[in-house]
């Protein structure tokens, strides 16, 4: 049955199909029959684990950038997840790049994409969290403003970071997007090192500081994850998030001319697993585990969700395989780590 939906979406242009989709699921889970329906096809499954002193239901997650405005996240609970990271969410509302952004590599099964953050900023955020389902755990993921000099970026998190705090369960720090401006140079030692300490004073000043993560490109060199080990245990921030969108084209199979054609952006899917898990696999053998790190990057299968907790991950985020997957691979990913 999904087949058959996923190969009428595909009719149409990414960005429109997503939203025509989330709205759908939407619907279908505002009645409760329906709903019931829904989590009867792909029931929850529930294989708690403790991460960063928060009790997840399960080891799956959603990565960022599929629900960037905190809307749909009835959907995503009744579709199983245990937890879902919303955002980027930005101080300021912006429209991001121009259309088309988003594109599809079918014979690849993946993604190339350069949204840039586009989001309906922080306020409104905060407004739809506060009608947040119970049972599902909520990652709150922050990032600057376009027009934000690199000099300012610091301001931008931390705002975004105390209007989200009493409403989100954790937080990632997104300085690993290809399609915002500069911003991959935030994760040079000296800039991140400052950004995760200003963070980390304003978290440690409440009464119940919330774990932060930080989430990293997979494009990083051996002397940069040396970096990463050494801010996450200098800041003692919680943990990491391995890995984003890359921007290497290496080994597609769809046609170089038509890759190119498509422009810049963040390439997800099929093609990232193998660089994103030895990412994670670096990271996890370099930290010797004294960290925990979330593993997210070209998951199609479950097979490929226990590949990642083989390397060290202690959870897993969807991202493009649900797009090609649906919910079935939520259900198949979730049963593989708990085995």
């Amino acid at each position: 049955m999904f087949t058959l939906i996923r190969r009428i979406l595909f009719l149409m242009p990414p960005e429109r199909a997503h939203y025509a989709t989330m709205h759908l699921l939407q619907v279908l889970c505002a009645f409760a029959p329906t709903r019931w329906l829904l989590q009867q096809l792909w029931p929850m499954v529930h294989d708690p684990v403790e991460v960063a002193g928060i009790r997840f239901p399960n080891r799956v997650g959603l990565a960022a950038g599929f629900d960037k405005d905190a809307r749909f996240m009835r959907v995503f609970k009744t579709l199983g997840f245990g937890h879902m990271e919303i955002g980027t969410i930005t101080p300021k509302a912006q429209p991001g790049n121009e259309k088309p952004r988003l594109f599809r590599l079918p014979a690849d099964k993946a993604l190339i994409n350069r949204l840039g953050f586009n989001n309906m900023g922080l306020e409104h955020a905060i407004e739809m969290l506060k009608n947040r389902p119970q049972g599902l755990i909520i990652g709150g993921n922050i990032g600057k403003n376009k027009l934000t000099p690199n000099e300012e970026a610091e301001s931008d998190y931390v705002k975004c970071f105390e209007g989200l705090f009493p409403y989100v369960d954790y937080f990632t720090v997104n300085v690993s997007s290809p399609n915002t401006p500069n911003l991959r140079a935030l994760q040079e030692k000296e800039p991140l090192m400052a950004l995760l300490t200003a963070l980390q004073t304003h978290n440690q000043s409440k009464s119940s500081p919330k774990p932060i993560f930080l989430k990293i490109a997979p494009d990083l060199t051996e002397g940069q994850l040396d970096d990463i080990v050494d801010i996450v245990k200098s800041t003692q921030i919680a943990g990491v998030v391995a890995t984003n969108t890359t921007i290497d084209r290496a080994e597609l199979q769809t046609p170089a001319a038509e890759v190119e054609s498509l422009g810049a952006g963040g390439l997800s899917g099929a093609p990232a697993f193998e660089k994103s898990t030895r990412i994670l696999w670096q990271l996890h053998e370099k930290s010797g585990g004294s960290f925990p790190i979330i593993g997210v990057g070209g998951i199609l299968s479950g097979q490929q969700a226990a590949e990642k907790a083989k390397a060290g991950a202690v959870m897993v985020q969807l991202y493009t395989g649900f797009i090609y997957r649906g919910p079935q691979l939520v259900l198949e990913s979730a049963k593989a780590l708990k085995r």
